[in-house]
């Protein structure tokens, strides 16, 4: 069997807290990438392709859970695998 055979899809909307319902745990068995306005970002948390927007932390704050602070960008969004 191929390796990109055994990948699932990326969905359209993902998270890397294992919290949100957006989280899928099968696709974090695998290298992926993340491409916002022709760049790579490596600090992406959470993203959406159909609505154009990443979120990534904002610097060192946290919240008063200890949780990042994030911030919304809007952008051309692109997932992959590596």
């Amino acid at each position: 069997m191929n390796q990109a055979d055994s990948r699932p899809p990326l969905p359209d909307h993902l998270s890397t807290d294992a919290r949100s319902p957006h989280h899928v745990a099968a696709v974090f068995e695998h290298d992926i990438g993340i491409r916002f306005n022709d760049k790579e970002r490596t600090d992406v948390a959470e993203y959406c392709i159909s609505e154009g927007w990443v979120k990534v932390p904002a610097g060192k704050t946290v919240d008063r859970k200890g949780q990042p602070m994030m911030i919304k960008l809007k952008g051309r969004v692109e997932a992959f695998y590596r």
